[in-house]
């Protein structure tokens, strides 16, 4: 038999000045929380999000029904009969199926102990069993209204989540192998880098590290498709890609990203790049990259962005090319700003859009999905609150809003592998840009808020008014293409569907595999996740999908036939700067490069 390798040897001096750097930024951590307690006098605990008072009406419910209580726990009771004695089987060597199993998908319990270690099989189930009953126990309560059920759903999920036996040293079996076989040098690690989080929080919240924050630059592996800024003005800059054909599409493509992240997520690397491979079917390509806004950006409305991101990339791709017609395509809530400017050009008989694409799009609000939960009265008038003192919303914010939506792949994955496992994060660019946060203006995101998900008021004709025109979409009439994802949790498809239904146009619903974003950024090179078509709009999302054709691999191609019918015939190849915009910088420019230090931006 081959002898096993042995492990080096602790080093007792290297692990003596591990400790003493942890005491001393523990030390410095605690003193900088204790100061800033002081200064602000004694701490208040209040209910901003409204979660104790969902869970106290939760309870009062459910115990007011103490037969349908006992109920619930006999079936719990029962599930446990069975474990045990499924589990007596097992130790004894005999096949006994399992009571419960993870979900599909669930890389919590992906280790081998898991399934093949009695204790370990026992404790997974265990746990499941308790996080079933308990889920179905608050979500069996009668007489919620439909807000409150929600949030204690989500928050119920959060507390399973987080109470999961592999988030802790001793019930984690890989934590706990790895923890013998190197004397605990991975706590150590693992304690090393939870004070680095806490550090680049500035002490008042925890920000996980999710990848390797040096293996990335934009302009340098991301972001790196050749072009020029060509126009800039305070909220966003244009870029203008080089041609990659000798010959292009008479008309432009002007593509709007959201505001709430960068716009390189469509430009991550060659082989990903939605605006390199748009650029390479023949389209000239122009983007827009907008401001990471500070506090003196706090008035800037929504107006603001309509008036000075699409409407000011028109006139610019205009003066660039000399074509006053182009395509345009929105992102997310690019996507809803791109709707409410073909309401606003239809208002205005202005016709230089002749069609329109939408990815992922959220403009009929009335089922937003899980992020309803953080959306009410209340919590949007604490929000108000706390940007009305700063000026702005703090990217960091919104990004844990949208990573709780998937806790486990997105907080818990990250907690065991820097925390307990010891080690550093892979360096992954999808998370890289995720965590490349993206401040938004007080007065505009207010008014989206308030407007968009409070009062769905974007799709009622007139509903709102952008620089003294109201809004209707009926009246807009151009050909129209919706690429949304069935497993989105931020523009839920069937939602976007509805928006689909608002236009006056003929249009083009395609539904696409996978999320948000692997969904959307998805180049047929891949060759994954699939793609479903129906040539009719029918009244129902779910009469769609039953009704439509599944394709393989990526649903680009769809849209690049489509998109082909609506961009003209061809011309010689653009070069950037060379018409009457000239070039400013080199893309990517220098709004997107700006990433937020809490250290320096905090108020």
């Amino acid at each position: 038999m081959a002898e096993q390798p042995t492990k080096p040897a602790l080093d007792p001096t290297q692990l003596a000045q591990t400790y003493a750097e942890i005491a001393q930024r523990s030390s410095q951590l605690m003193g900088d929380f204790i100061a800033r307690q002081s200064a602000g006098g004694k701490p208040a605990f209040g209910d901003e999000l409204g979660i104790a008072k969902a869970f106290y009406e939760m309870t009062a419910k459910l115990l007011a029904d103490p037969a349908k209580f006992a109920e619930m726990q006999m079936k719990l009771w029962q599930d446990y009969m069975s474990l045990w004695q499924n589990s007596m089987l097992q130790f004894f060597g005999q096949h006994a199926q399992p009571v419960i199993e993870p979900a599909k998908g669930d890389r919590r319990f992906k280790h081998d102990d898991w399934q093949n270690n009695f204790l370990y099989d026992y404790i997974k189930q265990s746990y499941l069993i308790a996080a079933k009953h308990m889920h179905q126990t608050v979500g069996g309560v009668q007489g919620l209204d439909d807000q409150t059920a929600k949030k204690v759903d989500f928050y119920t999920r959060q507390y399973i989540d987080a109470l999961s036996p592999s988030n802790f040293v001793l019930t984690n079996p890989e934590v706990l192998r790895e923890t013998v076989a190197s004397g605990g040098q991975n706590l150590v690690k693992g304690l090393n880098n939870l004070l680095e989080d806490l550090e680049s929080g500035d002490g008042k919240q925890l920000r996980v590290k999710m990848t390797d924050r040096d293996a990335f630059q934009v302009g340098g592996n991301l972001a790196v498709t050749p072009g020029k800024v060509v126009y800039q003005n305070e909220l966003m800059q244009l870029i203008q890609y080089a041609p990659l054909t000798t010959e292009v599409y008479r008309r432009p493509l002007l593509i709007l990203p959201p505001w709430i992240n960068k716009y390189y997520i469509l430009d991550m690397r060659e082989k990903n790049s939605l605006v390199r491979w748009a650029t390479e079917q023949g389209h000239t390509v122009f983007i827009v990259s907008w401001v990471n806004p500070d506090a003196t950006y706090a008035q800037k409305t929504f107006d603001d962005y309509l008036i000075n991101g699409p409407l000011a990339a028109l006139d610019a791709i205009e003066k660039a090319t000399g074509e006053r017609e182009v395509n345009a395509i929105g992102f997310c809530l690019g996507g809803t700003l791109l709707a409410a400017a073909l309401g606003y050009m239809a208002a205005k008989k202005d016709d230089r859009i002749t069609s329109a694409t939408f990815f992922a799009s959220m403009i009929d609000f009335a089922d937003p999905g899980e992020l309803e939960v953080f959306i009410d009265e209340q919590q949007v008038a604490n929000l108000e609150k706390k940007m009305l003192e700063r000026g702005y919303l703090e990217g960091s914010e919104m990004a844990t809003t949208f990573n709780m939506l998937r806790a486990n792949d997105l907080i818990w994955s990250f907690v065991v592998n820097n925390y307990l496992l010891g080690k550093d994060p892979f360096p992954f660019d999808l998370l890289y840009w995720n965590s490349d946060s993206t401040r938004m203006p007080a007065a505009m995101h207010s008014f989206y808020l308030r407007n968009m998900y409070i009062r769905n008021l974007l799709r009622k004709p007139g509903g709102i008014t952008l620089n003294n025109v109201p809004i209707d979409l009926t009246k807009v009439k151009v050909p129209l293409y919706f690429a949304s994802t069935i497993e989105d949790h931020i523009a839920p498809w069937k939602s976007t569907y509805a928006g689909a239904k608002l236009f006056s146009s003929k249009v083009r619903f395609v539904l696409g595999g996978s999320g948000h974003i692997a969904g959307i950024v998805n180049p047929p090179a891949a060759n994954k996740y699939g793609y479903w078509t129906n040539e009719k709009l029918v009244a129902t999302p779910q009469a769609w999908l039953d009704a439509a054709k599944q394709h393989g691999g990526s649903w680009w191609t769809d849209w690049a036939q489509w998109a082909e019918g609506h961009a003209g015939e061809k011309v010689p190849a653009r070069v950037p700067g060379k018409g009457k915009l000239k070039a400013l910088e080199d893309a990517p420019g220098s709004y997107v490069k700006l990433r937020l230090d809490p250290k320096k931006t905090a108020p």
